[in-house]
Parts: structure tokens; C-alpha cells; sequence
């Protein structure tokens, strides 16, 4: 399919475009040569997803790959209870609920809500601190639905020879800044 987008690739690009690239280099890398204690930290979250052993009822789907043919997105959704439709996209640590984290809960909606699970509730999980943040489902914010519909088209027209970093915060919290040629 053309211009397929990774749910987790959401995210990073939203941070800085570059890092995506950065990803897919060092993807058979072990992480513990370049990844900071905070990436570290949320892979360890995951675990229990990835693993697959985070629940054993039924009526608990996690790490499902997961499909939207509207938005071309693929990827894993986190957590879904089908009972209950809540669908929960769990962080190690949620200090601030970026747009990122958002849309990458608005990916998975969309990808379970095409593939017939009536999806009634988001929520971002923070591991660390147990907290629940409750998100509006898309149709509930037509700002944020627009905004995560700009960042998909601007994925799929990004053009990485012509891409600078003017934020150098995020250059200084990157791991993959001391290989990069875009930092500032």
C-alpha cells in the first residue's frame, strides 16, 4: 500500500521527523548501547503487551496488529476491553499529554472501529504514577481530528532533505542527536 503510516511512528514524528529514520537504523541495535533510561522505561511498560501476558480474559484484546484502510495507518493498539469499549494507551509516565500521545490513540480508534469494535472511551494510562487521563473520542473534538488528519498528510509529504530542526530542545532530549547532522 502507498504511503502506509506506523501508529508508532505518530509520535516521533511529531517530536522531530529525523528520529524515525534514526529508529529504523539502529531497529536490531541492542537499545542499551544508545537509549536513554526514559526510552528504556517505556519499552519496560510495554512489555506486558508485547509479551502478550498482560491479561488472560478474553475480553481483553492487547498488541493486536490493527489496520485503517481511510487513513492507510497500521500498527499495534495497546489495550482494548471489549466489554467495556475502552480502549487505553498506556505510557510509563505522563508529565504532559502531548498531541502525539493523543493521536496515537485516535490511530487505533479508527483502525478497532473499522474493524467493527464499537469503541465507546479513550484513555491515556501513566504507568508510574497509576494515573488515568481521559481523551475525547475523535467526533468529540473536531480541533484535535483536524490536526491529527494535518499531521498524517504532512507525514506522507515530508521530505527529509529539506528538513531543519529549530527547536533545540528537542535536539538536546534526542538520543540519536550525537549521530545526527540536522542538530542544531
Amino acid at each position: 500500500m502507498e504511503n502506509q503510516i506506523r501508529i508508532s511512528n505518530l509520535n516521533d514524528f511529531m517530536f522531530c521527523p529525523i528520529s524515525i529514520y534514526f529508529h529504523g537504523l539502529y531497529e536490531n541495535v541492542n537499545p542499551t548501547i544508545f537509549q536513554r533510561e526514559a526510552q528504556l522505561a517505556g519499552k519496560s511498560a510495554h512489555k506486558s503487551i508485547d509479551k502478550d501476558t498482560y491479561s488472560t480474559r478474553k475480553n481483553i484484546l492487547t498488541g493486536v496488529e490493527v489496520f485503517n484502510s481511510e487513513y492507510n495507518i497500521i500498527g499495534k493498539m495497546d489495550i482494548f476491553d471489549i466489554d467495556t469499549g475502552i480502549l487505553t494507551e498506556r505510557k510509563n509516565q505522563i508529565k504532559t499529554i502531548y498531541d502525539g500521545y493523543v493521536f496515537q490513540l485516535y490511530a487505533q480508534y479508527f483502525c478497532l472501529t473499522e474493524m467493527g469494535f464499537d469503541v465507546r472511551k479513550l484513555r491515556l494510562y501513566s504507568l508510574k504514577d497509576n494515573k488515568i487521563h481521559n481523551i475525547p473520542l475523535p467526533d468529540d473534538d473536531h480541533n484535535m481530528r483536524h490536526k491529527f488528519e494535518k499531521l498524517l498528510n504532512d507525514m506522507r509529504a515530508f521530505n527529509m532533505d529539506t528538513f531543519r530542526q529549530t527547536n533545540p530542545d528537542k535536539c538536546r532530549n534526542c538520543i540519536y542527536e550525537p549521530m545526527c547532522d540536522r542538530s542544531i
